[in-house]
């Protein structure tokens, strides 16, 4: 079961400001599989980095953490499946148009269908049943309804694949979105002191999330299942 959060701030943070709360996901959450940071640069592109490696492992950490932005999404795996602990199955996915970084934590019931549709046009590169997600929701975009409910492109994208399922959304603009599907492993939303989060619980429904991993957490709160937390900065996202 991966691990997985959103972040956004109205002031411009470093990603290496997330790195004790990557650790104890980590840690805590069993991962170690592989991870990945998506973030918003100062031109409004999308930029991202992945690694098969732990990311304890990873020697890009020190480089990555002097990167600065106001809103970031950040995935750490531990997947179903071992056998997909690759390059192409490395999360966050990046629309290759730009238009979106996206992640998921949990497992599809009906994705294959549309793995077999996908794969027979040359899309599918990896193993894994998020990237079949991920072609869902390029292809979903034009069009896609965003909000906190039950209309949200998220949700429609749980409906489509079923199963247990949270979703993670970084958009150009600065804006993230996660939704909560799966009950196995519920979404919070609590503040770091400047940084407002929505994040996994460590695939433990007591709430451990806080006692091991983010103590000094503020503002905690549990996203309704079927419902999509939005974050979005008051400030342009110019860094």
């Amino acid at each position: 079961m991966c691990e997985q959060f959103v972040v956004n701030a109205e002031e411009p943070f470093r990603l290496g400001d997330l790195w004790a709360l990557a650790e104890g996901l980590e840690r805590y959450g069993i991962a170690g599989f592989g991870w990945g940071v998506a973030w918003v640069d100062r031109e409004g592109r999308i930029g991202s980095h992945r690694d098969v490696r732990a990311f304890r492992d990873d020697p890009s950490r020190s480089e990555l953490g002097a990167v600065k932005t106001r809103a970031a999404l950040m995935h750490l795996r531990r997947p179903s499946k071992l056998s997909t602990v690759t390059t192409a199955d490395t999360q966050p996915f990046e629309d290759p148009k730009g238009r979106f970084a996206f992640g998921h934590n949990g497992d599809f019931r009906t994705y294959r269908p549309w793995r077999e549709r996908y794969l027979a046009a040359g899309r599918i590169a990896g193993r894994a049943d998020s990237e079949v997600a991920q072609r869902w929701l390029e292809d979903r975009w034009p069009g896609a309804k965003f909000g906190d409910g039950n209309g949200d492109v998220l949700a429609e994208l749980h409906r489509t694949f079923g199963g247990e399922a949270n979703l993670a959304l970084l958009t150009p603009d600065g804006v993230v979105r996660h939704y909560a599907g799966n009950t196995e492993n519920p979404l919070f939303t609590f503040r770091l002191d400047r940084l407002k989060v929505v994040s996994t619980g460590l695939y433990s429904i007591d709430r451990s999330l806080f006692r091991f991993v983010a103590p000094t957490a503020k503002e905690r709160h549990v996203v309704p299942a079927g419902f999509t937390a939005v974050l979005a900065s008051q400030r342009p996202v110019q860094v």
